[in-house]
């Protein structure tokens, strides 16, 4: 029997104005416009009567909040077993969906309109990938990517046994692996992964932006294969997403600062490495008449683990001794940040150790709980989030861990960023049981719910950003690895799982941010939607307009302004609010209390090839009362340029 495959993709944008960005934690990185629409790319695959869907989404991250809603929304065939939400880790999403207050703490709590928008767009693309299955043929091919990462964590990467240093001569994992999606013998979908973070826009930026990998996605599907994001169309073309694998320590800021590398400027650098993702994705299907062809029907585990008490066998620990894990404690450098992609909004006093902190958990904390010492030393503890539980969901202990078989590919679906070697181990475990190379198993990671990093015990020694970030102490991987085993030997065996209890659903108790931008309030002597300037240097065309709240209305699916070409008797669209060469910035103005009053800033980069002709903006908007459109003068693009 054949698989059946389908893919659907949507808009999963929410507010993009005053709201905290997530993935820095900087208080003041404020959202103020928008640089590229975040989409979700859905991928629903059907075998002799049993479904595996797989969603990646242009999120910061993926929580239980988000999970939860969407399977319950789903046909009843698809459940949390058999569906994977993954996020491709941008920095610059906007925050406020997740049920667990630290990751809302720049939000001014939980935002109904941005949860809203990304589970209404996961529907979206997911049914549409549901509706579009039909007979079809995957190929899996394999290639290596060098100059799109480096280890930002190089200190705890060499505490590593040489064993599994040899396999990363260049402490970076090169693998690139694509999987294609055929129908009547034509790519129809293709899901890339590649382990690299999202942070070539760093924390200075207030654009919301999906980063490399919502770069790469959209020249593949936009720029090269002509998408049109907003029109209607039965058969949407080639939908490419690019997925996240082990990129706990990996940073796209190739200069190891934030910002740098291969340029000194964020943008150009998401571009560039962006690009190098899809170059090597887009090579891979060149070859794929060579690529291996899957086969062997789907299948799926899935169980619920509560990290925060879990006996690790002397089998998997590497000491040959029983170990366990503790309650979630992030460590002191955790609130430091990784310095090579950013540092946090917090201040301590030295990004790699805090010296009054240090003293309290060796010479009080320790002493007091020899279980803690045991679980968690060496590290400098910080904050126990299980007590900060017991006043408001602060942090999440219970974690889905997901093993999914898609014919000869393994996915170890994991709420983790894990790094580089930890990923190699639970590869080596899950490949050793099922009787597979290690080609055939890969770690997805940051999905389906968020339990911060994972680490080896040798990297946990050195209590960099990513070993203060493994909450749940030093034999967490160790405890993940066995809980590998366990799914991935029920699955070779053919016998269930019993998944055990789910974290609680929180929506109840979720605390509302409602984001109230007050009445709009036009310019004096100028209404809301007039032109305020113009310039236009034969590069570069800027429109400035009075303009209204974007939280009005966040127009998933569709664009708050279109750059326009006149043809004929008629203008037709030629680039909007997603597309790379536009950036729409907002600022609000001092206005009466309880007023809006705002302009909006819209930018077109010129593409090299854009053609000559008469052009125009066209900004559109929704007051609350009523919706609006404003228009620019009209400019000319001559061939001779500037």
């Amino acid at each position: 029997m054949t698989f059946l495959a389908g893919r659907g993709i949507a808009d999963i944008t929410g507010e993009i104005a005053e709201i905290g960005l997530l993935g820095y934690g900087m208080p003041n990185q404020q959202a103020e416009g928008l640089h590229l629409r975040l989409r979700a790319r859905a991928f629903a695959f059907a075998h002799a009567g049993r479904r595996l869907l797989i969603v990646v989404c242009d999120l910061p991250l993926v929580f239980s909040s988000v999970t939860q809603a969407v399977v319950a929304r789903l046909p009843a065939a698809y459940t949390e077993a058999n569906v994977v939400i993954t996020a491709t880790h941008t920095h610059c999403g906007p925050g406020g969906y997740s049920h667990h207050a630290v990751y809302n703490t720049n939000t001014g709590g939980f935002r109904p309109q941005t949860f809203r928008a990304i589970v209404d767009g996961i529907l979206e693309a997911a049914r549409r990938a549901i509706a579009d299955l039909e007979p079809a043929t995957l190929r899996l091919n394999r290639g290596e990517l060098h100059d799109a990462s480096v280890n930002r964590a190089r200190r705890a990467f060499d505490r590593n046994p040489d064993a599994d240093k040899v396999f990363f001569p260049e402490a970076i994992d090169p693998a690139t692996t694509l999987l294609t999606i055929e129908h009547n013998d034509l790519p129809v979908g293709v899901l890339n992964f590649f382990a690299v973070h999202g942070t070539s826009m760093t924390n200075r930026n207030r654009l919301v932006s999906g980063d490399n990998k919502g770069y790469a996605a959209y020249h593949w599907e936009r720029q090269v294969s002509g998408i049109d994001y907003i029109g209607e169309s039965d058969d949407p073309g080639l939908i490419a997403a690019f997925a996240q694998t082990n990129a706990g320590d990996l940073s796209p800021n190739l200069g190891l600062r934030p910002g740098s590398g291969p340029t000194e400027d964020e943008f150009e650098n998401t571009r560039i490495i962006g690009t190098r993702q899809y170059a090597a994705a887009a090579e891979l299907l060149k070859s794929s008449a060579d690529a291996e062809v899957l086969e062997g029907g789907l299948d799926h585990r899935l169980i619920h683990l509560d990290l925060a008490a879990v006996g690790v066998s002397a089998a998997f620990t590497g000491d040959g001794l029983p170990h366990h894990t503790s309650h979630a404690v992030p460590g002191a450098t955790a609130f430091a940040g990784a310095l090579p992609d950013g540092p946090t909004g917090w201040r301590f006093t030295d990004a790699e150790r805090n010296v009054v902190l240090d003293t309290v958990s060796r010479q009080a904390i320790y002493r007091v709980s020899r279980r803690l010492r045991e679980a968690q030393a060496p590290k400098t503890l910080a904050g126990p989030i299980s007590l900060l539980n017991r006043v408001v969901p602060f942090g999440q202990e219970v974690l889905p861990i997901q093993l999914l078989r898609l014919g000869s590919l393994y996915l170890l679906c994991l709420p983790f960023e894990v790094t580089i070697v930890a990923g190699l181990r639970l590869r080596r475990t899950v490949a050793g049981v099922v009787g597979t190379d290690l080609d055939h198993v890969l770690v997805l990671g940051y999905a389906n719910a968020y339990g911060h990093y994972l680490t080896t015990p040798e990297e946990y020694d050195a209590q960099m950003y990513e070993g203060a970030s493994t909450l749940f102490g030093r034999w967490q991987l160790p405890a993940i690895q066995q809980t590998a085993s366990m799914l991935a030997t029920a699955m070779r065996d053919g016998r269930r799982v019993d998944p055990g209890p789910p974290a609680p659903d929180l929506s109840a108790r979720r605390r509302h941010h409602q984001a109230r931008p007050g009445t709009d309030e036009p310019h004096s002597h100028h209404d809301i939607g007039d032109q305020l300037s113009f310039s236009w240097d034969g590069r570069v065309a800027t429109a400035e307009f009075v303009g209204v709240h974007p939280g009005n209305d966040p127009r998933r699916g569709g664009t708050y302004f279109e750059v326009q070409k006149r043809e004929g008797l008629y203008w037709r669209r030629v680039a909007d609010d997603g597309d790379w060469s536009t950036r729409m910035y907002w600022t609000r103005l001092p206005s009466p209390r309880g007023t809006t009053r705002s302009t909006v800033r819209i930018q077109w980069h010129l593409p090299d090839e854009t053609p000559p002709g008469r052009y125009r903006f066209v900004y559109r908007g929704n007051t609350g009362l009523a919706r609006f459109q404003g228009k620019s003068q009209e400019f000319d693009v001559t061939e001779e340029g500037p």
